[in-house]
């Protein structure tokens, strides 16, 4: 039963300020405040509306959100209030130009080694963001070993339209906007480059498709340290970079290299994803950790990042990928998928952060009276 605000206007929306001061973000640990997502209040009389406008795009939590918002308000003594929750990625302060312009924010997935999951690991967070709400592309910029075809269940054959005998449109699957030089050639023909010749075939994919807007453009390295990775490091304004690993110390010795190269060409490590982490047996149910246990935190706490998700190593996860429907759109609502959507909202909980420390002016407070 909704109660009477007997509290003054100015009372009241000082109460509600004090209020949103105390409730963390499930994401980033932070008051709605600090991260500026308090969009507005009003005070029509006895009634209080919020609105709440979040830097990421997470429909799956928003009613949980604006619930929790309410609840909050009710123990605060004002349970007559409307809480309406919204969400607009931010974009990096650093723009790209040309058909990189209506792109908010470039995500580099990199490894220091090949063989820990890192492709599969883009492609279902770039599926587990656009199942969020977000507008999301996927650029397979392993250029030696293109996957993304496969994965998305492209048949071989199929490229992407020429427009203008210029621009390249990119082929949608599962709603992702996706590239890959894969995409110009048969499956089986292997990929013969040049580093030079590497380099800038990657360059005219990237500049050349017409990505349109996309909240989060996902760029699927190749694995290791290379001219590649450099390369477009200092050509593109990337927001930020993921690192794959296992737990096994063979791999978490090339992930920090990967850590130290983005460090030195000045791209912010978003955090670490620790795959094939644990495996339950499928008979049993016995849970192990077969690739050793705690080496992505004691990494990223190295680093003085954040380890962003933890996967496990389930054999149904290549199944899907190899299948053309990887695990969040094969199974969405499954427990492996629910990794993959924390991975994603801690992806973009750690842009949404970033780019709002970047971009930070002077604190503006709207309040509608």
């Amino acid at each position: 039963m909704l109660t009477e605000c007997k509290l003054t206007r100015s009372e009241t929306e000082e109460s509600v300020h004090e209020v949103l001061d105390q409730i963390n973000d499930p994401f980033l640990q932070q008051s709605y405040r600090s991260l500026g997502a308090i969009d507005s209040i009003r005070v029509d009389g006895s009634k209080v509306y919020v609105k709440l406008k979040l830097g990421i795009k997470v429909a799956s939590q928003e009613n949980a959100i604006a619930m929790l918002v309410r609840a909050a308000l009710a123990r605060a003594g004002i349970a007559n209030c409307q809480v309406e929750v919204s969400s607009s990625v931010l974009h990096c302060p650093s723009r790209n130009k040309g058909n990189l312009s209506d792109v908010k924010n470039i995500v580099m997935v990199a490894s220091g080694k090949g063989g820990v999951g890192k492709s599969t690991t883009a492609v279902n967070l770039a599926l587990a963001l656009q199942a969020e709400g977000a507008q999301v592309g996927i650029m397979d910029a392993d250029i030696y070993g293109p996957s993304q075809r496969t994965m998305l269940g492209i048949p071989d054959g199929e490229k992407p339209d020429l427009i203008a005998n210029q621009f390249l449109q990119p082929i949608e699957r599962l709603g992702v906007k996706s590239m890959s030089v894969g995409y110009m050639s048969a499956a089986k023909t292997p990929m013969v480059w040049r580093g030079s010749m590497a380099v800038r075939a990657l360059q005219q994919l990237f500049e050349q498709t017409l990505w349109g807007e996309l909240d989060y453009l996902i760029v699927d390295m190749p694995p290791g340290t290379g001219d590649i990775q450099i390369s477009l490091a200092q050509q593109f304004n990337i927001a930020g970079a993921v690192v794959v690993t296992t737990p096994q110390e063979v791999a978490l010795v090339d992930a920090r290299k990967g850590v130290e190269m983005f460090n030195k060409v000045n791209i912010p490590v978003l955090g670490v994803v620790e795959n094939m982490a644990t495996h339950v047996c499928a008979k049993c149910g016995h849970e192990e950790s077969i690739f050793g246990s705690e080496g992505a935190s004691c990494m990223a706490l190295e680093y003085g990042v954040p380890v962003l998700g933890s996967l496990p190593l389930d054999k149904r996860i290549c199944e899907n990928a190899d299948a053309g429907l990887p695990t969040v759109a094969s199974d969405p609502t499954g427990t492996l998928a629910r990794a993959f959507f924390d991975l994603a909202n801690q992806t973009a909980a750690q842009l949404w952060k970033q780019n709002l420390e970047q971009s930070a002016g002077p604190e503006i407070r709207i309040v509608e009276i």
